[in-house]
């Protein structure tokens, strides 16, 4: 079974303590302090989660996001909460980073949905045809075959150089429908489809590059089964004309029920 270094370094200061106690001669050195970074897009956030930090501005961070829940149950020495959303790569290169150094001890990171255009084709796929759906979801799938790898291994690479002690997990999104559902009008079953398959071949491509460095991709797919839009229980904001921002993102039991679950298992 797989330990996580937050579960191993609990375990290392409970057995130095408990040498101490005893008196069972000087105990192997352990440390209190556990660094926690939180570095990605509005999936990170918590955008579609509600009651956003007025501090954060645009980012729109909240405590209702999978980061702020993992570090409120574990309470980690220090917590660095800088997911924002709209982040594509080159924020966290250049905005998000400043957090890490060599004594952080875990990184969690969504990244590369705003990259491949995916507000570009979810607007597509609502407002025009099935065909042009289609082709704008082909077109994103192929920008994840030649330019995302490489802005991934970019964004990797800094964060190993930053903290190359932390363990780095790589979380990934959601499939967005449950085809032959609940819905009734919206999208065909051949755009939900093809929604679907964009992000399985996103993901595919997001934990190839984080297994190449070293990282933990954790998959959110399975949690968010039975959950989808057009589920009847869905975890995920639909089109909402009237707060754009938050379609196609986790609500907060999407947070609470999808995400956290499949951090902690991986952390």
């Amino acid at each position: 079974m797989k330990t996580s270094r937050f579960a191993a370094l609990t375990s290392s200061l409970l057995l130095a303590a408990g040498a101490a106690l005893f008196g069972a001669g000087q105990a192997a050195a352990a440390t209190a302090d556990f660094g926690y970074v939180a570095l990605g897009d509005s999936y990170s956030s918590g955008v579609g989660a509600g009651n956003y930090d007025s501090g954060s501005g645009d980012c729109k961070r909240t405590t209702r996001a999978y980061p702020a829940l993992w570090a409120a149950a574990h309470a980690p020495q220090t917590f660095s909460f800088a997911a924002c959303s709209g982040a594509r790569t080159g924020d966290v290169l250049s905005g998000q980073l400043s957090p890490l150094n060599s004594g952080t001890d875990l990184v969690s990171i969504t990244i590369g949905g705003n990259d491949a255009g995916f507000s570009d084709v979810m607007t597509t796929c609502v407002l025009q045809s099935e065909s042009t759906c289609v082709n704008r979801v082909n077109q994103a799938k192929a920008y994840v075959d030649s330019t995302l790898p490489g802005q991934l291994d970019q964004v990797y690479d800094a964060i190993h150089g930053r903290a190359p002690g932390a363990h780095v997990v790589v979380l990934g999104y959601p499939r967005f429908y449950k085809l032959n559902g609940t819905c009734v009008t919206g999208l065909t079953e051949g755009e939900r489809s093809a929604i679907n398959g964009a992000a399985d071949y996103l993901n595919a491509a997001i934990a190839k590059r984080a297994a190449n460095h070293g990282f933990t991709f954790a998959s959110v797919a399975g949690a968010f089964t039975g959950h989808e839009i057009c589920s009847g229980d869905a975890w995920l904001h639909s089109v909402n004309w009237l707060n754009i921002g938050e379609s196609y993102h986790p609500t907060a039991a999407g947070q609470s029920g999808g995400y956290l679950p499949a951090f902690t298992n991986a952390a």
